[in-house]
């Protein structure tokens, strides 16, 4: 793994590292904007799937420190489930605040976030799924709710597809204010049926949509400041 910065990531996969720190998504993702992280996402996949993707370690600020709670969770969703190696920083999933040198054998003492926990135990849970590590990704796009709002431009959203027939669709609101848009449903040949399931695995809320409703328009989402979901999709 190449531990490397100022856009060297491609270069040193070409001189033969298996991965490479993906130091660019990680400040678009403290910049706290939506389109220069899509932006980066578009990247060819035998790029992107060789990129070390992260949001600490020894050489940042921790990530409890950086990011407000659900901006922390938000750049957690995007960064870790995107294709990649997913890098993790001790003390990340409990919420420390305190930065350490790598050469200190000894931490302070600091109270554990259980929120952070829980939530990230449930991203562990995703991580174990084989479509996440052996499926197909695609970013998606967002079209506006209604004329004039913009707020479409707020959202980070794709797929993963399994051989298999298992099929996740995440979606980020990337913004520090409520947005509305209409995600390009990608799953809409695959699924016969007139009413499609969506699971949310980070939570306990469920939705059933109509088939011809996604295939005309898309998922129509509505979520609130660094809003989240990753559905599991499946007919009802």
């Amino acid at each position: 793994m190449a531990e490397v910065y100022w856009d060297l990531e491609w270069t040193m996969q070409q001189q033969g590292f298996d991965y490479a720190y993906d130091k660019r998504l990680y400040d678009r993702l403290r910049e706290g904007h939506a389109h220069p992280v899509r932006e980066h996402l578009r990247a060819d996949l035998d790029f992107q799937d060789k990129l070390s993707r992260f949001i600490e370690n020894h050489d940042e600020p921790r990530a409890a420190d950086t990011f407000t709670l659900k901006m922390h969770e938000a750049a957690a969703i995007v960064t870790f489930l995107s294709p990649g190696l997913r890098f993790f920083h001790q003390g990340q999933f409990e919420g420390r605040k305190k930065r350490l040198s790598p050469h200190l054998v000894r931490a302070p003492l600091e109270a554990v976030n259980n929120g952070l926990m829980q939530f990230y135990q449930r991203v562990l849970a995703v991580l174990r799924l084989p479509i996440v590590r052996e499926g197909e990704w695609h970013l998606l796009e967002c079209a506006s709710a209604w004329g004039g709002n913009s707020s479409c431009d707020n959202f980070v959203a794709f797929s993963w597809e399994a051989v298999t027939g298992e099929r996740l669709l995440v979606t980020v609101n990337y913004a520090d204010a409520e947005s509305q848009c209409y995600v390009r449903f990608p799953f809409v040949r695959e699924i016969a049926a007139r009413t499609v399931c969506l699971q949310d695995l980070m939570s306990t809320a469920r939705y059933e949509r109509g088939a011809d409703e996604l295939a005309s328009r898309g998922l129509y989402l509505d979520l609130p400041p660094w809003g989240y979901h990753v559905f599991e999709v499946r007919t009802c």
